[in-house]
């Protein structure tokens, strides 16, 4: 095999594994991340508005302005936010909503504001802090959609289709 061949083959082996990667792999990662941190979101957001008088006291010592009118907030913005991110409804605009709601929730506590700004001198305490996970799945929403097994992707091939 000369030279020329050889690259041709590897740029046809590549491709093949970007095709795969982004028909069976990436559907079916976006849908179990949606799936495990939808629900994640959901529950804690109900968690908030079950328990609303504790959230508000939560949200008071930390400071937060009108704490409890941004409990209910809260609570409802990762319920519903959840809930959307279930079924794949929405998702950049509640992965927007969702992202500045994590980043708020790391600002929002000493120990983990510092986390969030020792991001890159210390990693493993951002990595670490509670609102991590939700925050990279928010940021994934955001950035690549909610993948081809979600309401979103059937609105748009049915939008397609007119």
């Amino acid at each position: 095999m000369d030279k020329s061949s050889l690259l041709s083959f590897g740029r046809q082996v590549y491709g093949w594994f970007v095709a795969l990667g982004t028909c069976l792999v990436q559907p079916v990662l976006l849908l179990l991340f949606r799936l495990q941190w939808g629900w994640q979101f959901y529950l804690s957001g109900k968690g908030k508005l079950l328990n609303h008088a504790t959230t508000t006291e939560f949200f008071t010592g930390l400071g937060i302005p009108m704490p409890e009118l941004n409990a209910w907030f809260v609570g409802g913005v990762e319920c519903v936010g959840g809930l959307l991110l279930l079924v794949g409804l929405c998702s950049r605009p509640v992965g927007a909503i969702l992202s500045v709601n994590m980043i708020v929730a790391y600002l929002s506590v000493d120990s983990d504001r510092e986390k969030f700004f020792a991001i890159f001198s210390d990693p493993s305490g951002f990595i670490g802090a509670d609102p991590f996970f939700f925050l990279v799945l928010a940021l994934l929403m955001l950035a690549f959609g909610a993948g081809a097994i979600s309401l979103d992707a059937l609105l748009q091939r049915t939008a397609f289709r007119k």
